[in-house]
Parts: structure tokens; C-alpha cells; sequence
């Protein structure tokens, strides 16, 4: 069996990560057909800090500034949620396949979505966004009534995620089909798997104080969330309140992918796939695999969106679909080297 991470060889982890991800961003952000370098984007960013002065044209500014960077962040932002959210609830529903979208979200975003964007409900007045984290809201309130009317077990909760699943992308289809034409349709489903095209500060500040918030009472649950990995049975008779914990962590996982998913959409497999990576390098422990899969969805994202928007360009990939290519593999690996069999010792 694979000994677990000590807390300096985390921290390192961590640190070495961190640095990871802060250089990535600076990087990508100078790729494109724009030709900014590493250094003029760091004075950039100095300047509109009010640490120095402006050293690009107002044209490659604005691409630096309102462009590629908060694209970047809002990318890292995403990332480091997704892949929390995949860890807290493969460990809450004791399902290792379970991702931010068993509870029915990114359908419900979904349907918000299309009904602000094809059928104008809110006048005008409300945003994708706003209808996008709507949607979500409420098909996951839609799933804690009817897990919690089938007697609130973790697999009566994955069977009501997938009823509502099913649900919401039936309306979706539905109203795209008879009320959406060529252009809104194709625009819509860009959206729908997944793309920061339209990243703006706001959403990388609303994402960012979500995912702060949410880690935060995810770091406080981990012990709980180690024991969680044993069973509930094992975590009721080690005096841990199982269904309010439970409806804690389900609410607070459900909201950060609900914020994330109406600003970039749905970006699959980040959630499933790197907690599984992360575990591989750390442990199981939640304290240590909290912060380093958090770290990793980030670096991991940032790169996956720079070569969508890159690889066919001047048309864009939506991330969603390179997500998908790179995570299927990915996910054979690493379910091919946990199902192996050990050779007995002696």
C-alpha cells in the first residue's frame, strides 16, 4: 500500500504548484496572434495596479487587461473549484465516479440558461448568468426534496441527481428545439459545453470569493470527510452528525459548481479526473488532497482552455469538448492502475 504524504512534501507540492500556476497564467496569456510578451504583460499588470506606467498601446492593453487575464483567472478559478467539488463528493457519496454534476447542476444551469436566451424570460433585465446560476439552484433543490422524500441515503441522492439530470436536459432540448433558431442555437450550446470567451473581473471576483468560502468549510469538514470515506455507519458511530454534515457539504459543493457553471458553462471531467490524480500523489487525506487537487484543476484548466481557444485558431474549441478528449483517456489510466491487482508478498 502507497504510504501517504508528510505535510512538508505537501506543502512543497503545494508551493511548487502554486508557482506553476502563476507562471502558466503569465504564459498563456501571451499566446495568441497579438505577440505580447512576459515582460510587457507584467508591467501591464503593474500598471493598473498603480505600480508603474503603461507600457502597451490602449489596444494591447485591453488585451492583457480585460482579455486574456481575467480569461485566465476565471479558467484557474474553475478549475480549482471543479476538482474540489469532484473530491468532496466522491468522498461524501462514497462513489468514485461522482463529479460537481451528479446533483443535477449543470443540467439545471442549462435550463436556465436557454429560457433567458431563447425564450427572453426576465426581460432583458436578467442575465445568462443570473438564469444559468438560477437553473442550478433549483434543480439541486429539486434533488435534496426528492433524495430527502426516498429516505436521504447517498444512493437514493445519486438516483435523484440523475432524475433531475434527465429532467432539465429534456426541458433544454425542448426549448432549443422549438424555439431557438440556426444562430441562438449554436451559440447557446457553445455555451453549454463550457467556454470563457466572455471571462469578465466579476465573475473571476464572485467565482473566486465563492471558492474561497467554500474551501474554507470544506478544510473545516476534512477530518469529517476521512472518516466519511469508511461509511456512514462507521462515521454515525464515531459521533459525526452524518445527515447534517451531509446536507452541509451537498449545499456547499452544489452552490461553488452552481457559480462556476452559469460564468463558464459545463466543463466536464475535471471534477472526476483530477482528484484521482491528486490522490495518486498524496494520499487520501483530505487535508492534503484538498489544497493539491485544488491547485492542480487550476494549472490543469488554464492549459486546457489556451489550447482551445489556440488550436483551431481564429475558431475556438469550447473547453468542455478538449476536457472530454483529454479526460477519457486519462480516466482509463488511472482506473487501469487502481484495478490492477497486487502481487502478494511471501
Amino acid at each position: 500500500m502507497k504510504r501517504p504524504r508528510t505535510g512538508s512534501q505537501v506543502a512543497w507540492f503545494c508551493v511548487v504548484g502554486l508557482g506553476v500556476l502563476v507562471l502558466s497564467i503569465a504564459v498563456v496569456i501571451t499566446i495568441g496572434p497579438a505577440g505580447i510578451g512576459i515582460g510587457e504583460v507584467y508591467s501591464t499588470v503593474l500598471a493598473h495596479l498603480g505600480l508603474g506606467e503603461p507600457v502597451l498601446s490602449p489596444l494591447r492593453d485591453g488585451i492583457v487587461w480585460h482579455l486574456r487575464l481575467p480569461r485566465a483567472l476565471l479558467a484557474a478559478v474553475c478549475g480549482a473549484g471543479l476538482a474540489v467539488c469532484g473530491v468532496v463528493m466522491q468522498s461524501l457519496l462514497r462513489n468514485p465516479l461522482a463529479d460537481p454534476f451528479v446533483l443535477g447542476v449543470s443540467s439545471g444551469a442549462s435550463t436556465g440558461a436557454v429560457l433567458v436566451v431563447v425564450l427572453g424570460v426576465g426581460g432583458g433585465v436578467v442575465s445568462l448568468s443570473a438564469g444559468a446560476f438560477a437553473g442550478a439552484a433549483l434543480s439541486f433543490a429539486s434533488v435534496l426534496v426528492l433524495s430527502r422524500m426516498l429516505g436521504g441515503s447517498t444512493d437514493r441522492v445519486v438516483l435523484s441527481g440523475v432524475a433531475a439530470m434527465q429532467l432539465f436536459s429534456a426541458l433544454t432540448s425542448f426549448v432549443v428545439l422549438t424555439a431557438a433558431d440556426a444562430e441562438t442555437t449554436r451559440g447557446v450550446l457553445f455555451w453549454l459545453l463550457g467556454s470563457f470567451a466572455s471571462a469578465s473581473w466579476t465573475e473571476v471576483a464572485v467565482g473566486a470569493l465563492v471558492l474561497a468560502v467554500a474551501l474554507g468549510v470544506c478544510f473545516g469538514h476534512a477530518r469529517t470527510l476521512d472518516v466519511f470515506a469508511l461509511g456512514q455507519d462507521t462515521a454515525a458511530a464515531l459521533g459525526v452528525s452524518v445527515g447534517r454534515t451531509r446536507i452541509v457539504l451537498l449545499c456547499v459543493t452544489a452552490l461553488l459548481a452552481a457559480a462556476l457553471v452559469s460564468a463558464a458553462g459545463a466543463v466536464g471531467f475535471v471534477g472526476l479526473v483530477l482528484p484521482h490524480a491528486a490522490r495518486a500523489l498524496v494520499g487520501a487525506g483530505h487535508l492534503r488532497l484538498l489544497p493539491v487537487t485544488a491547485v492542480a484543476g487550476a494549472v490543469f484548466l488554464v492549459w486546457v482552455d489556451t489550447l482551445a481557444r489556440t488550436a483551431l485558431d481564429p475558431q475556438e474549441v469550447p473547453v468542455g469538448v478538449v476536457t472530454s478528449i483529454i479526460g477519457v483517456p486519462a480516466f482509463v489510466v488511472i482506473l487501469y492502475r487502481t484495478s490492477r491487482p497486487r502481487a502478494r508478498v511471501g
